[in-house]
């Protein structure tokens, strides 16, 4: 019935435009929620505590590294997105959503950036192997 509403539009397709439009919301949503704490701690320009266990730190950290993958990883979202494709590349791409919605998630619950976290071993495991992956799908393709 849902699939009425969305004519040109097949459920395997919406995978990859989930999976890269979420990427995107979580690296913008990053950058505002730096803004205001920003505005919040008056640190408004550049930079943030060298203070490992500061809020600004953690999202000024999570925002960077997100900003280092999300945009190659949206490319081979998008690249191996269309026409017909294996479980195995679908799975990679919502691997890679999860994977970095975890290290941000992972990020932001620690005590501090110094100790050892395997939530967030686990979430940059997790996107080596999806980014590795859809590049090997890629190639192969």
């Amino acid at each position: 019935m849902f699939a009425e509403f969305l004519p040109a539009l097949s459920r395997v397709d919406l995978v990859p435009k989930i999976c890269v439009a979420s990427l995107t919301l979580l690296f913008f949503c990053l950058s505002l929620a730096i803004t205001f704490v920003r505005l919040r701690t008056k640190v408004l320009f550049f930079g943030a505590p060298a203070d490992p266990t500061s809020l600004l730190t953690k999202l000024v950290r999570a925002h960077g590294n997100t900003a280092e993958y999300v945009g190659l990883l949206a490319v081979l979202i998008l690249s191996l997105g269309g026409g017909t494709r294996s479980n195995i590349v679908t799975g990679l791409m919502v691997l890679a959503l999860l994977a970095r919605l975890l290290f941000v998630f992972a990020i932001l619950r620690c005590r501090s950036l110094e100790i050892f976290d395997p939530l967030r071993a686990l979430a940059v495991t997790g996107t080596y192997v999806a980014g590795l992956g859809l590049g090997v799908a890629l190639l192969v393709s």
